[in-house]
């Protein structure tokens, strides 16, 4: 089996420069998407590296009406002393993801419930999926929420993407991205509607997965200071590594 690293993770965007020591992705479709947006490090830089690529990323966003700076350094490094004391002089909030995989014959059995339906996205409910995301993509922005209205419908069109959807007493109530690649399935976007969090949304929308896709080494990525990574390894998914990240908003 091949082991996922965080570059078989699907990033929105395109590269439009690649150096020995970066990536630069932008994705003009949705400017305020801070994970579209970033530069991403091949080797960790310097303090003089990083303030030279800063420099660049400010004066590039500038002319774009971006109002973030992010950059994501090399997988499982950790940024030097003299490098996390710029940033946190420079007002930057760092902090890490973790990348997680299950084989689905390893993921706990959630018992079918009658208040819980989950199906595939199609034409009948995309509208149910959008207005789902939308109420909770609020939270960031109403710019934000609408241009990802934008970005769920072109996905919805793409054969290697995949909207589930779950339903509570007939209400929709949870909501999940699912890429497919020739190697892994990534589990993405995975959210419920917090008036109705801990009745096992969450897990059946990831049992439909495993049923799905039971051959196949499902993969995601999870906050490295968030719960839901306890959730994760408590349903048996297996550690495989991190990435630190400085986001700024000026």
């Amino acid at each position: 089996m091949k082991k996922p690293t965080f570059h078989n993770i699907e990033t929105i965007g395109q590269i439009i420069e690649e150096n020995e020591r970066y990536r630069h992705y932008h994705y003009p479709e949705m400017l305020i998407r801070y994970d579209s947006n970033f530069i991403d490090y091949k080797q960790m830089p310097s303090p003089a590296e990083f303030k030279q690529a800063e420099t660049f990323l400010k004066e590039f966003h500038q002319k774009h009406n971006q109002t973030h700076l992010k950059f994501e350094f090399p997988e499982n490094e950790k940024p030097g002393p003299g490098l996390l004391k710029y940033l946190g002089d420079n007002d930057y909030d760092v902090g890490f993801t973790e990348l997680y995989a299950i084989q689905p014959k390893d993921f706990p059995a959630i018992p079918d419930s009658t208040d819980i339906q989950v199906k595939e996205v199609v034409q009948s409910n995309l509208a149910d999926f959008i207005s789902l995301q939308y109420e909770n993509d609020k939270q960031n922005g109403e710019t934000f929420a609408n241009e990802k209205v934008k970005l769920n419908k072109k996905q919805f069109n793409d054969d290697g993407n995949m909207k589930v959807l779950a339903y509570y007493q007939g209400e929709p109530a949870g909501t999940m991205n699912v890429i497919l690649s020739d190697d892994f399935v990534e589990i993405d976007d995975l959210a419920v509607k917090e008036s109705i969090q801990r009745k096992g949304i969450g897990g059946q929308l990831q049992q439909f997965i495993m049923d799905m896709f039971h051959s196949r080494t499902i993969i995601l990525v999870a906050d490295g200071e968030d719960t839901a990574r306890e959730m994760y390894q408590r349903q048996n998914y297996q550690y495989l590594g991190f990435k630190y990240e400085a986001l700024r908003i000026d």
